[in-house]
């Protein structure tokens, strides 16, 4: 069993009585803290690289330092943290390392939009200054969202959190930026990229969010230079013509085969650009025709890289036409666009304008449309790392639960572009770069030399090594570049830069390299997981003759989304998020928990919440706190009549006393604990917690307790054997009770933590959350006697069923007769009949064969049924039979009106050939009910005559 290291251990504290262990009501608020406190300083989960156990591990996906708690993150968070406790259950050496990321160009916003309000730009500053106020924003604000997952019971070891640009985190990117460039994989180009003029930076496709927006098409002519006619084409972004230099056709298209290789003259600039066959042109599009732009858009650059085309950029980088717009020069974008139409009119080349409807890329940091702009910027080469990871796909590694998420991942991996690592901000890693100023005049033009060190002074070395060692009149001047990386860049490397490297020798790396599993969602495999493995591969293949994988975990848990209660993604543009802090204050982080796992169907699926947002309430993880209750009080229930000794002391109950309660609910413990060990270790966490609801509340509270209240208070002057049964129904109920403890610990740390120790009487200092998973009892294991209780449960069921359609009070007896054929079902309710007559108030049980029943006086008796089962419940004498009859046909006069109605509805065409299928089959179903009913409800009036 784990324990807490003896240098960190808290003081131990005295067991309370049982009696008083728990207080009557459950405080989540209370509890979660105290065991959140308790855990972290004691440092239960700060494991050491050198204990024994199996190594797992996972590294958190980092939030942003500028983000607080959203349903995604308690989502994520609920996932990784059950499958973490679970395996520190099985006794493994866990390690959970959490983090932040610095979250580049968010931290810059909103420092900037401070620095505005107080009437100054970060150039007034200085670099210097403004990263000083960087990071005592970062103090006072940054810890916000790691406070809130705190709130949740993370099982972290806060003691490693990281921060992408700590001290290690920094040396890592360093490194790796120096080692890349050196192997050919990092290089400076002019490229394509998307630019947000708010910002002032290049931004990669994760910080665009594509907007539906009502705009326009305008279409245009553009002339021939021959003279001999036009050309038509149709664009919603008319000031980007001026930058125009072809027009593409498809090479299939018979309209313009004959004009391909003539050229046209472009309206307004009077620039030749010619006619091009390229097979990106779709011919069934508009007119067939495509105006090519390669400085201002992604695939018309790739056109142009094709055909040779000159590359004329006509966009300034605060969003301002250039000089190359000519007239238009100096003009902001927007009303650029207003003025190259007005001028297209007026020189009649506007043939129509169009209302349309597209998606436009929008920064979504500066809130304003990206402009795709060629711009000098840093690159890595991604098509040699791409191609090292396809490869290890092959052997599915990683391994992707659900696996259709590896064929996103490979096709990501497939169809790659270089990566822009490169950010025009001052907050983040500054590029490692050193630019030999001395060479261009004093100033980096992009013509500029270079050097990539890990320091100035290597930077130095190496420049006076490359340029001659400079002279005292000339010597050489460095200056380091003053972009910053894309953070993608530092979070590419989180799941070894956080353990140690490129210290190939720290403790924790060794130990816990490669992860053991990676839990995200699907809408960053390329953005993170990609990157991951990519730069693993540039970076940790080195490890491979030690026998060390290099893919960075072994395992990817995609999951779905949270959606809202009208089933829609979640998001701040929709304004339909759902704070989890809330919830957690309404009705505490475990309810929380467990309510968003228990809603995954299968792993990788989306799960929906319910809300009320009048109310802030929510019926699901409501229905998750009553449970938190249920637990809460047969916990207190036990501990109240366990007469003041604890499982420990109890012991394993005696099989040869065991009674057929006792049998089945051990049995099903057992079953319970291999399906919850397998669910769990197989990411099937969905299915586990509904298991474990399903096993807690209806057999565990709502059968087996109730079956042996009767042995657990046998009375005054007991006789030995009662007390032995009543010592041995405690002995179950504990064993019971601890071990759904456990298996329930990784959904519900903090309540069955509060549980188990009420139970156990444990000091504090001995957590449930470093114990160990039960052991399988394999011999409990009885297929036949769970199938044969399950009909003993059904028939009590209907016993009950009919009690209460004869309207007899709960105190008042009758007798019941069991019907059936299979003499092991027969066998089964005589041994079980002490237990039907407590829980039916039976006068007496009769188990009678069809024969003897056929044979036996008729009574007036009200029948069920279940399965091969009848169940009989004589009432003359019991009940006024007349008032029974009415209600008998007040049941049937309803369900006929019912069946009137449904039959009705489905008859009528208007609604069986255009009502949608499923409200047609629920019809259906409801009208197969009220039938069946009515049935039953005229046997029961025609048994009473």
């Amino acid at each position: 069993m784990a324990r807490v290291p003896a240098a960190t251990a808290v003081t131990e504290l005295s067991a309370p009585a049982p009696e008083a262990a728990l207080p009557k009501t459950y405080d989540p608020a209370g509890t979660e803290s105290r065991w959140q406190h308790a855990w972290e300083s004691s440092g239960a989960f700060h494991p050491d690289p050198a204990a024994p156990g199996e190594p797992f591990s996972v590294v958190i996906p980092p939030p942003n330092v500028t983000g607080s708690l959203h349903m995604g993150h308690a989502f994520n968070t609920a996932l990784i943290d059950t499958i973490v406790r679970f395996q520190r259950l099985r006794g493994k050496n866990v390690l959970c390392l959490p983090g932040t990321d610095h979250a580049s160009i968010a931290v810059q916003t909103i420092l900037e939009k401070q620095l505005k309000a107080e009437g100054q730009r970060k150039e007034d500053l200085g670099r210097e200054a403004f990263l000083e106020k960087a990071w005592g924003w970062k103090a006072e604000s940054g810890g916000t969202i790691v406070g809130q997952l705190r709130r949740l019971g993370y099982s972290v070891d806060w003691q490693r959190e990281r921060f992408t640009l700590d001290a290690g985190c920094s040396a890592a990117v360093i490194e790796a930026f120096n080692r890349l460039h050196e192997q050919g994989l990092i290089y400076r180009g002019e490229y394509l990229v998307n630019w947000c003029p708010a910002s002032g930076s290049a931004v990669s496709d994760l910080e665009v969010e594509m907007k539906e927006v009502d705009g326009h098409l305008w279409h245009f002519r553009y002339p021939l230079t021959s003279g001999a006619g036009f050309l038509e084409v149709a664009t919603t972004r008319p000031e980007t013509l001026l930058g125009d230099t072809a027009v593409a056709v498809n090479p299939k298209d018979p309209r313009y085969a004959d004009l391909v290789g003539q050229t046209l003259t472009l309206p307004l600039v009077g620039r030749q650009i010619p006619i091009v066959a390229d097979d990106h042109v779709d011919a069934e599009f508009g007119t067939g025709c495509v105006k090519v732009t390669p400085a201002h858009d992604p695939n018309d650059f790739a056109i142009g890289q094709r055909h040779n085309l000159p590359l004329i950029t006509v966009m300034a980088k605060d969003g301002s036409m250039n000089e190359a717009a000519g007239r238009f020069a100096g003009l902001d974008r927007f009303e650029a666009r207003q003025a190259v139409v007005a001028a297209m009119e007026a020189e009649a080349f506007l043939v129509k304008v169009e209302d349309y409807r597209h998606s436009v890329p929008f920064s979504d940091r500066g809130k304003v449309p990206v402009e795709p702009l060629l711009s000098t910027q840093w690159f890595v080469k991604t098509e040699p790392l791409a191609a090292r990871c396809r490869e290890a796909l092959e052997n599915a590694d990683p391994r992707f639960v659900p696996e259709r998420w590896s064929k996103v991942y490979r096709d990501w991996l497939t169809d790659i572009r270089d990566w822009c690592i490169s950010r025009q901000l001052w907050w983040g890693h500054r590029i490692p770069a050193w630019f030999v100023v001395s060479e261009t005049g004093g100033v980096i033009t992009d013509n500029t030399p270079y050097v990539v060190a890990r320091d100035e002074s290597e930077a130095m070395a190496k420049a006076e090594a490359q340029f001659g060692g400079g002279t005292h009149a000339h010597p050489v001047v460095l200056e380091q570049d003053p972009d910053a990386l894309d953070t993608w860049f530092s979070s590419g490397l989180w799941p070894f830069s956080t353990l140690g490297w490129p210290d190939d020798d720290a403790a924790d790396l060794e130990r816990w390299y490669p992860t053991s599993v990676l839990v995200t969602g699907f809408d960053i495999i390329f953005f993170w997981v990609a990157r991951m493995t990519m730069m693993a591969g540039a970076l940790m293949s080195g490890a491979e003759g030690s026998g060390i994988p290099w893919i960075p975990f072994k395992d990817v848990y995609i999951h779905g989304l949270v959606r809202d209660e009208q089933n829609r993604k979640m998001s701040k543009s929709s304004g339909n998020g759902i704070d989890p802090l809330l919830l957690i204050e309404r009705y505490g982080a475990d309810a929380l928990r467990f309510a968003l796992v228990r809603e995954v169907a299968g792993a990788g699926q989306d799960i929906r919440l319910d809300y009320d947002r009048k109310s802030d309430t929510s019926a699901t993880v409501e229905a998750s706190r009553n449970f938190a209750n249920k637990l809460w009080n047969v916990t207190r229930f036990a501990l109240m009549n366990l007469g003041g000794e604890m499982p420990a002391s109890l012991g394993e109950p005696d099989p040869a006393a065991l009674q057929l309660a006792d049998r089945w609910i051990l049995s099903r413990l057992a079953r319970v604990n291999r399906e919850t060990a397998e669910r769990y270790g197989n990411y099937g966490l969905g299915e586990a917690a509904k298991g474990l609801y399903e096993f807690a509340w209806n057999e565990v509270c709502d059968w087996y307790v109730e079956l042996i209240k009767r042995r657990l208070n046998p009375g005054e002057n007991p006789s030995p054997a009662a007390l032995a049964d009543q010592r041995t129904a405690r002995a179950v109920l504990a064993k019971v009770l601890g071990e759904l403890l456990v298996m329930l610990h990784p959904l519900m740390p903090h309540l069955s933590e509060e549980l188990w120790h009420g139970l156990t009487g444990q000091p504090e200092s001995s957590f449930l959350a470093l114990q160990s998973w039960p052991a399988l009892d394999q011999v409990a294991l009885d297929d036949q006697l769970e199938a044969q209780f399950a009909e003993l449960i059904e028939a009590i069921r209907v016993v009950r069923n009919l009690r209460a359609l004869a309207g007899l009070k709960p105190s008042q007896g009758a007798p019941v007769s069991f019907v059936t054929g299979r003499a092991e079902l027969a066998a089964l309710l005589q041994e079980a009949s002490p237990d039907i007559t407590a829980l039916t108030r039976a006068e007496s049980v009769a188990v009678l064969s069809p024969e003897q029943a056929e044979a036996a006086p008729a009574a007036k008796a009200l029948a069920g049924v279940s399965g091969e089962l009848q169940v009989l419940l004589p009432i003359e004498g019991l009940v006024d039979l007349d008032a029974l009859r009415g209600r008998l046909e007040k049941d049937i006069a309803k369900a006929d009106r019912e069946i009137k109605g449904l039959a009705g509805r489905l008859a009528n065409p208007n609604f069986a050939d255009k009502a949608p299928p499923e409200v047609v089959l629920e019809c259906k179903a409801n009208l197969a009910e009220a039938e069946a009913q009515a049935a039953l409800a005229r046997r029961r009036l025609g048994d009473l005559g």
